[in-house]
């Protein structure tokens, strides 16, 4: 028998992370606090200890990262806004029943100003642009109860012009298909209720190919295994109602076999360096697949289904079955 899930030690591992503010390493992963926090709190709230960090303090953290000049959260203080660090924001507010902080008229404003003529958004100011920003504004004006005011059809048709011949999808209109980039094309279209647009048998077998021998999940055809991949194939698969496509026992022990049973956490694969990045993804894969003891994760938004199905927000997704032991 294999190794279970340490919760104690992984909450032990995510209450710790920052603790020690002089330390280099947390300087130079300051681009990267806002999601973080994120990362952090949904592990938690998966794996049932929601309070291990403070709710006010966190609150805080996040409204001092608020930009006011255009109406939307940066990753750190002092920042400029970005796509990303506000959705991640919205989903922290959201979780912690904290949304009322935020201007939300506001920050629609700021997210509906990205969007380009070709129906993709840009991450900022500067440009840059790609599925992921799309998604995350898909996802960040649904949150705020502000979908409506999204041109839906600019953005699917952007989408059905990333689809590729496998029925997967890339990080621009021409890219190869990635993974990662399946979730976000499928996770704004079941948001939007257009999974009409995929190929679902397809794409839910170019996703279960991504299974390796060893049972991890890799994002593209001859890369490594890696843990993250656990949530990106997962939650497209479920969002398409396909987990059964793949080994789910095979799968669970590569996910625990990644863990750092000395110091806590998960890595990308077993013998790495955990980070709370994929002791958060790790932790969403094994919710996904029914381990026992976890609670259940929307893998739409990636954010505690209770929370998502308080909002009325739900889509039709289903995950395996909670098991009643490991």
């Amino acid at each position: 028998m294999g190794p279970t899930l340490d919760i104690p030690l992984h909450v032990k591992y995510i209450q710790s992370l920052g603790e020690n503010k002089d330390d280099l390493v947390y300087h130079l992963t300051a681009h990267l606090r806002m999601n973080a926090v994120y990362w952090g709190l949904v592990a938690l709230c998966v794996m049932g200890h929601k309070d291990a960090l403070d709710r006010d303090e966190m609150i805080e953290y996040v409204m001092s990262c608020w930009d006011d000049d255009v109406g939307a959260f940066g990753a750190h203080p002092d920042h400029d806004a970005h796509l990303l660090s506000t959705l991640c924001a919205i989903q922290i507010l959201t979780i912690q029943d904290a949304l009322e902080r935020v201007d939300t008229a506001r920050v629609a404003k700021y997210i509906l100003s990205l969007q380009q003529p070709s129906g993709v958004f840009a991450g900022d100011s500067f440009g840059e642009v790609d599925t992921r920003f799309l998604c995350c504004a898909v996802l960040a004006l649904s949150l705020i109860g502000h979908l409506h005011e999204l041109d839906v059809e600019k953005t699917v048709g952007y989408i059905r012009r990333c689809r590729n011949f496998d029925g997967g999808f890339g990080a621009q209109e021409g890219a190869e298909s990635h993974a990662a980039q399946v979730f976000v094309c499928v996770a704004a279209l079941a948001v939007l209720d257009r999974l009409d647009e995929l190929d679902e048998d397809m794409l839910g077998w170019w996703l279960a190919e991504r299974q390796l021998p060893n049972g991890g999940l890799n994002g593209r055809p001859e890369k490594l295994e890696d843990v993250c991949y656990s949530f990106w194939v997962l939650s497209a698969l479920s969002i398409m109602n396909k987990i059964p496509w793949i080994n789910d026992e095979k799968l669970t022990q590569f996910i625990l076999s990644a863990q750092d049973l000395e110091h806590g956490g998960i890595a990308d694969r077993p013998g790495d360096q955990p980070d709370v990045f994929h002791t958060n993804f790790g932790v969403a894969g094994l919710s996904l697949l029914g381990y026992p003891g976890l609670e259940d994760l929307d893998p739409v938004y990636c954010m505690p289904a209770s929370v998502i199905e308080a909002k009325g927000l739900r889509k039709g997704w289903k995950a395996l079955p909670r098991r009643a032991s490991a």
